[in-house]
């Protein structure tokens, strides 16, 4: 029997992508803050979840990611799909930093503590982070969120070159979704291009299957990631970003 570990399994997309595992018989460890959506998703797979409340942002969190992988029997592949977002134009010092501690110091914390697992066990396994297209170029809007997750597509990139030189079986994949509808964003505001958190999960278990290393939802963003990224960075800064506009 294969084992999945995702850490952010609460709510959105980390929660979909459980339940398509578990529905397909994994055995899958489940992780994250909210104690409550983590009893509730093991009541609803009794046979193959095994929960562990952890916040990404604690000191004892690498060891309670291990204490999960024990509890499983093991981790064929690891998801991180831990994070926060703030739309933070005025530049509210308790959100961007926030946002730095958990998807900056928690997200590395828990990759190393998963990168460090594969390396020793011997057998191929899947290193896997949900990242985000706002890591394409800092946007004006969300500065610390689209720099973190900067930080994150680039650690991953390190990371494989590690493994790589080490000769460690270990693959990579790093899945960015543009907006979408989760409990991150704000009910009462329209975000352009937004997906369901069905559609989002559906590609991400597509490329945790297929082991890609780099995965755009959907391909309207990858589209516009790649105009993005082209754009002289003279240019970037008069490029106007609404994240969102009134319903």
């Amino acid at each position: 029997m294969k084992h999945i570990v995702i850490m952010g399994a609460t709510s959105g997309i980390g929660l979909g992508v459980a339940r398509v595992y578990a529905r397909a018989g994994w055995r899958v460890g489940v992780a994250g803050r909210n104690r409550e959506a983590l009893e509730a998703l093991a009541r609803e797979f009794p046979d193959n979840v095994v929960a562990r409340q952890i916040d990404v942002t604690s000191p004892e969190a690498p060891l309670a990611l291990l204490a999960l992988i024990s509890d499983l029997g093991g981790m064929d592949i690891y998801l991180h799909a831990s994070g926060i977002y703030y739309a933070n134009p005025a530049l509210n010092v308790a959100h961007e930093t926030a946002i730095a501690r958990t998807n900056v110091t928690g997200f590395t914390a828990l990759v190393d503590t998963a990168f460090r697992y594969f390396s020793t066990r011997g057998e191929r396994g899947l290193l896997a982070a949900i990242t985000s297209v706002a890591s394409t170029r800092g946007i004006g809007e969300m500065p610390a969120y689209s720099a973190s997750k900067r930080y994150q597509t680039t650690y991953l990139d390190a990371l494989e070159q590690l493994a790589v030189s080490h000769g460690l079986p270990i693959d990579f994949c790093d899945i960015r979704p543009g907006w979408t509808r989760t409990p991150l964003i704000d009910p009462t505001r329209s975000y352009p291009m937004s997906m369901s958190v069905d559609k989002v999960v559906a590609e991400t278990v597509r490329a945790l299957i297929r082991r890609r290393r780099l995965t755009f939802i959907d391909l309207r963003w990858r589209l516009l990631c790649a105009l993005w990224r082209r754009l002289p960075r003279r240019l970037w800064p008069h490029i106007p970003y609404q994240t969102s506009r009134e319903k």
